[in-house]
């Protein structure tokens, strides 16, 4: 089997080691969502990173209809709002900024030059059983890769490893990849649970190799995802792989879907709505449309 070199989620388990993972890289999917927003490159790269941390949680998501929504939020940071979400193989994301503070930012900021004080919610949605799950946690570390990482142990108490790489070409096109790796707790099957435990030598093995990969390799679209896993884990007993899942651009903003919530509110609150020509204008956020209604539909 040999996955797709972009665009897709490849999922892996080394059984001896109580370990799984994913790895993701994402190309067109990445360059069609960015292009719709035109983002200065810091953002841009940010946002990038953020889909691919949500591909990587999304596609472990059993439920095929479940979403994964990954939200970062600030009240006094360059980036005010930033959400990425996962449904069924199609990604979507944007982000809110302040171009004042952007200005006096330097080149390259750090997550908190880029956030300041900031929280990172989390949200599993189970569309079969249509439970949800969120964890909240503040945004802290170097990257939102580490700010995930602080995620799994505050909220899961599983020891994670996550690392994001996003690049801009020289054409201007946009390349990104990233890789989860987790161990599974012991204390699932009844046993002790990992974060009371003196040691585990097992996920610090498994961390030590994780941590050799590089942003080169994550962001390189001529290096298979297997040949990542097979590269970090070549000397275990055994490798599991998984199927690929596919990834795309997908949004569900639906002009239907739109005109029944806004037929919902009043006559007064629609008017209210419209503008001098008596037509309301929705924007979708995520893909950057706009939908005019006019008055005269309802």
């Amino acid at each position: 089997m040999t996955a797709p070199t972009v665009d897709s989620a490849l999922g892996f388990s080394v059984p001896a080691r109580n370990a799984r993972g994913r790895v993701v890289r994402l190309g067109p999917a990445l360059g069609e969502i960015l292009e719709a927003h035109a983002y200065p490159k810091p953002l841009a790269q940010l946002l990038a990173e953020a889909l691919t941390l949500a591909a990587l949680l999304g596609s472990t998501l059993k439920d095929a209809g479940g979403q994964l929504t990954l939200q970062a939020q600030t009240q006094n940071g360059v980036v005010e709002l930033l959400v990425a979400d996962y449904k069924a193989g199609e990604m979507r994301g944007y982000l809110r900024h302040n171009p004042e503070r952007l200005a006096m930012a330097p080149a390259d900021p750090s997550l908190f030059g880029l956030f300041g004080q900031g929280y990172l919610a989390i949200t599993f949605d189970q569309a079969t059983t249509g439970e949800r799950y969120q964890g909240i946690v503040p945004l802290e570390g170097g990257s939102l890769g580490e700010a995930a990482e602080h995620y799994f142990v505050q909220s899961e108490q599983i020891p994670s490893l996550v690392r994001l790489a996003a690049d801009q070409k020289e054409d201007g096109t946009w390349i990104a990849g990233g890789m989860l790796l987790q161990h599974l707790p012991e204390g699932e099957e009844g046993r002790e649970r990992l974060h009371v435990r003196y040691d585990h030598p097992e996920w610090e093995h498994m961390r030590a190799l994780g941590e050799t990969i590089t942003a080169e390799e994550l962001a390189d679209p001529a290096l298979e995802l297997e040949a990542i896993v097979w590269r970090l884990f070549h000397d275990e007993d055994e490798i599991r792989v998984m199927e690929p899942a596919m990834l795309s651009k997908g949004c569900r903003c639906d002009p239907g879907h739109i005109r029944d919530v806004v037929s919902k509110f009043s006559a007064d609150e629609r008017t209210d709505m419209a503008d001098e020509e008596g037509v309301i204008r929705v924007e979708c956020e995520f893909c950057a449309k706009n939908f005019p209604l006019e008055l005269t539909e309802f």
